[in-house]
């Protein structure tokens, strides 16, 4: 069984590893990569970096 403890840190290693490729996904628009996707990835970034925000506040609780 897993401790509230050891799932809060395998939570917040999992808000991390998607901060990484949230930042990854917005290197990779801003060098151009897909341009004809440039706007639907944009809105989806922003969107994961609401969700992500929203996820560590609850996770601090």
């Amino acid at each position: 069984m897993i401790s509230p403890e050891e799932n809060s840190t395998s939570y917040s290693e999992l808000i991390n590893q998607l901060n990484k490729d949230r930042a990854w996904l917005l290197e990779q628009i801003d060098s151009g990569s897909w341009p004809e996707l440039r706007l639907d990835l944009a809105a989806l970034e922003r969107e994961l970096g609401l969700l992500l925000i929203r996820a560590s506040e609850r996770n601090e609780e």
